[in-house]
């Protein structure tokens, strides 16, 4: 796996680096994190349910290009970001999908989220992807705020057809 140096953060020291999902205490962590943000309305307000908890980790692992970030504020894991590595057919290399960007609630505003955007941008820079992309509720003014000053945007190959637009059918 890829290592990857501590990005700069404003507030305290903070390091990420990528989890192991055979390593129980990374496992809890993931599943922790994740849980944390399924609670807050951003995520659904809804904590994960037990079945989800119990194969979270273990269908990651599984997962051909999955990876976890954690970012950790001392020995305290404080974020998490889930990414799905997928394959761009126009550019005909990888891509990664920020699938979960979570930071606890009483570390928002810190750093954290901007130190685990760009391990993830590191990351995916080193397994060659030539793009990144997540999806953001319309609502989240803090998230975009954040999304926006690192240099993302609205997904269009021609401005006259529009921008793309997520959608999703639940099976």
């Amino acid at each position: 796996m890829t290592g990857l140096l501590a990005p700069t953060v404003t507030v305290r020291p903070v390091s990420v680096r990528l989890a192991d999902y055979a390593d129980a205490a990374d496992a809890a962590r993931v599943v922790a994190l994740l849980d944390s943000y399924a609670r807050d309305p951003m995520g659904g307000g809804q904590g994960l349910a037990d079945e989800v908890r119990e194969r979270l980790v273990s269908g990651l692992a599984s997962h051909p290009g999955a990876f976890s970030l954690l970012a950790f504020a001392g020995e305290e894991a404080v974020g998490l970001a889930n990414c799905i590595t997928g394959f761009s057919t126009f550019a005909a290399r990888p891509l990664v999908n920020i699938h979960d960007m979570a930071v606890l609630p009483g570390q928002r505003g810190l750093g954290i989220g901007r130190a685990l955007m760009l391990a993830v941008e590191a990351e995916a820079k080193a397994r060659g992807a030539c793009k990144i992309t997540l999806e953001v509720l319309s609502g989240n003014d803090a998230a975009k705020g954040l999304y926006v000053a690192l240099g993302y945007g609205d997904y269009a190959l021609d401005p006259q057809a529009g921008t793309a637009l997520f959608w999703e059918k639940k099976l």
